[in-house]
């Protein structure tokens, strides 16, 4: 009976501090690799959605003009699909932000040049921006990419499955899993054979960062790398 009654009282306690202290950042990070995994898989079925009503209209039309009123109801479609799935606006979606905005997120990082960034924002029929860095150490090589999906989840379907949280693969060349940098879901791949990697986040359910990198001593620069990107500016944009 004592001993019962200590475990109930040790369980109570447990759960009090869990509710007084809030979810962990490995809890928060956790849930947001299973939103961000559920939004995807959504876009994913719209994109099919939006796929078949371009193909539909475009047996519909005349022959002459089939590719250009396909085109033009595929952009409809996309910018449905894009409407309904806003994700974490609420269904809004956004404006993208400046290419040059997102450059400020660039990291600098001691013994590596960076080149001239380049970028480029686009409003139809998918809005998004872009900007993209690459920088060189001797023979190794990290190129840094930022893109504002402005909420549109289709940008982040093809992330799906490696969000998806607890996500795992390997093979005689390497892996790839889903995991976590400074407190943001994302996933990683490593080549052992190659040395070259990637890391993917995603920051604040809208911003998509990409750090990948070749002649590499192990993934451990990858995440150090990504590490100095500024997160903080890119949330921050998204408000």
């Amino acid at each position: 009976m004592r001993q019962r009654l200590t475990l109930g009282i040790a369980l109570g306690l447990t759960a009090f501090l869990a509710a007084a202290c809030g979810p962990s950042p490995e809890e928060k990070a956790a849930a947001a690799l299973e939103d961000a995994a559920t939004a995807a898989a959504k876009a994913g079925e719209e994109i099919a959605k939006a796929g078949a009503a371009a193909a539909s209209a475009a047996q519909q039309a005349a022959p002459g003009d089939q590719a250009a009123k396909g085109m033009e109801d595929f952009a409809k479609a996309m910018q449905g699909m894009a409407a309904a799935m806003g994700g974490a606006s609420g269904g809004k979606v956004a404006d993208p932000v400046s290419f040059r905005d997102l450059q400020a997120a660039f990291p600098t990082v001691s013994g590596w040049t960076m080149d001239k960034p380049k970028g480029e924002r686009m409003t139809a029929p998918v809005a998004f921006s872009q900007t993209e860095a690459r920088y060189k150490n001797g023979d190794q090589r990290i190129e840094v990419k930022i893109v504002d999906s402005a909420f549109n989840q289709i940008l982040v379907a093809p992330w799906a499955m490696f969000l998806t949280a607890g996500y795992e693969k390997e093979t005689d060349d390497g892996y790839e899993k889903s995991t976590t940098v400074s407190g943001h879901p994302g996933f990683e791949k490593w080549n052992t054979t190659r040395k070259d990697g990637e890391l993917n986040i995603v920051v604040a359910k809208r911003f998509l960062v990409s750090v990948e990198g070749d002649q590499l001593n192990d993934v451990k620069d990858l995440h150090d790398f990504a590490a100095k990107v500024d997160f903080s500016k890119l949330a921050a944009l998204g408000k």
